[in-house]
């Protein structure tokens, strides 16, 4: 099926070509026609998919269609959680735009970094808004932009912009926004709670579940699961990084000083490692992410905030030195390997404090893995005892915190405000 019959213009069809999208994938061709049409999309499609894409084409495709001659407003608004999705989604804007004429005024705003060239890029007005929550607001609040115009708004990573660590800010931009708009919520899950919250600002949405491909006869990310002590971690992973030849290898830890700290063990171990977290300047990052992605650097040590909206060509290996929170992000943290049809490999690393911890993530992902051993690793630890025997506490992800109920609070009163 090409772009074409999906009712995308020509040019904007040779441009997704130009991009390596010769054909749309499946969330592509559920979405591009509900978006055309002017409908509210809740979309859920796995990490590197193209969801990207998959608004991003109509959205220039309907700026085109409304242009005028007139001054520049804010016509489209995509709202994005980190600076590294920020500045990816203005590439891919920038690129498919190329062909365009007139060709759209593009403005991509993030923190971290001086707010004044972000308000000099605003003089005379911007077409699209690429844009973290916090320096949306501190541009409008320097009346460097105004979002009265806007006709279509766009939530990329939605689940995480509805989270309650977002919910002030992205609260304060919905009240600048005018009450008729197009609203597209695009993610790769989208959590009970959080998809309550998500209904309460669409109106009559298409709903769009792109599963995986039935016809995968072998998971693209193939995972696997190794039981080792705490202390031993470390030398493990140099360990497989050596006998398996690993060359890039992307590994998760809990912290910023967790990062720092397991880059310097690894380096000292002589293992071309770096530390990537939010602590480090916006100019750092993106230096420190180029050199990984040129391969300069055999293993990125990161937060989460690697876990979504990052894409590395062809990176094969991640790893889970600490394990996730939650099993929603067990998926974006694996879903940064195996992307574009290529495989990869998501390896865990199991403590026996972590272990009643990674069975909740195996349980609700589905999973049932062997616990493997490395000769040489084999745990002498054992799993701390528990006096509770409901299945319902003492594990990390099972009990709700205090954010979980807050969370579940807002969702019901969400509901509740519903005709």
């Amino acid at each position: 099926m090409p772009f074409s019959s999906l009712g995308l213009a020509p040019s904007l069809a040779q441009a997704a070509a130009d991009l390596g999208f010769t054909q749309p994938t499946p969330i592509q061709r559920e979405a591009l026609p509900a978006v055309l049409a002017g409908r509210d999309v809740l979309a859920t499609a796995r990490t590197g998919s193209g969801k990207t894409a998959a608004y991003a084409l109509p959205l220039l495709q309907r700026w085109q269609v409304a242009a005028s001659a007139g001054p520049r407003r804010a016509r489209a608004l995509v709202l994005v959680p980190t600076r590294e999705l920020a500045a990816q989604v203005g590439e891919v804007l920038r690129s498919l735009a190329q062909p365009m004429q007139p060709r759209p005024k593009l403005v991509v705003a993030f923190g971290g970094v001086s707010i004044n060239p972000q308000l000099m890029a605003l003089r005379g007005g911007a077409d699209v808004v690429v844009a973290t929550p916090g320096r949306l607001l501190d541009l409008v609040g320097h009346n460097g932009l105004r979002l009265d115009s806007v006709e279509l708004l766009v939530l990329d990573e939605a689940d995480r912009l509805l989270d309650l660590g977002f919910a002030d800010e992205l609260a304060r931009v919905l009240a600048l926004l005018p009450p008729r708009r197009q609203n597209l919520l695009f993610s790769a899950t989208f959590p009970a709670a959080v998809e309550s919250l998500a209904h309460g600002m669409l109106s009559e949405p298409v709903r769009i579940d792109v599963p995986a491909p039935a016809d995968e006869a072998v998971p693209l990310v193939r995972q696997r699961a190794i039981a080792v002590d705490d202390k031993r971690r470390t030398q493990l992973l140099r360990q497989l990084m050596k006998a398996e030849g690993w060359k890039q290898v992307l590994v998760f830890v809990a912290s910023q000083y967790a990062a720092e700290r397991l880059a310097n063990k690894l380096h000292q171990g002589e293992v071309f490692a770096t530390a990537f977290h939010g602590g480090l300047s916006q100019g750092a990052r993106r230096t420190t992410l180029d050199e990984f992605k040129a391969k300069r650097w055999d293993v990125l040590v990161t937060t989460d905030l690697a876990a979504r909206g990052i894409h590395i060509d062809g990176l094969p290996v991640v790893v889970n030195f600490d394990l996730p929170r939650s099993p929603v992000d067990h998926v974006h943290r694996i879903g940064r390997t195996g992307r574009a049809g290529q495989d990869g490999l998501a390896v865990s690393l199991v403590t026996a404090a972590t272990l009643a911890h990674w069975r909740l993530i195996e349980k609700r992902q589905g999973l049932s893995l062997p616990l493997e051993t490395v000769d040489g690793f084999e745990p002498t630890e054992t799993p701390p005892e528990t006096t509770d025997h409901s299945g319902t506490g003492g594990i990390k992800g099972k009990r709700p915190s205090k954010k979980d109920k807050l969370r579940a609070l807002a969702a019901a009163e969400t509901a509740g405000k519903k005709p």
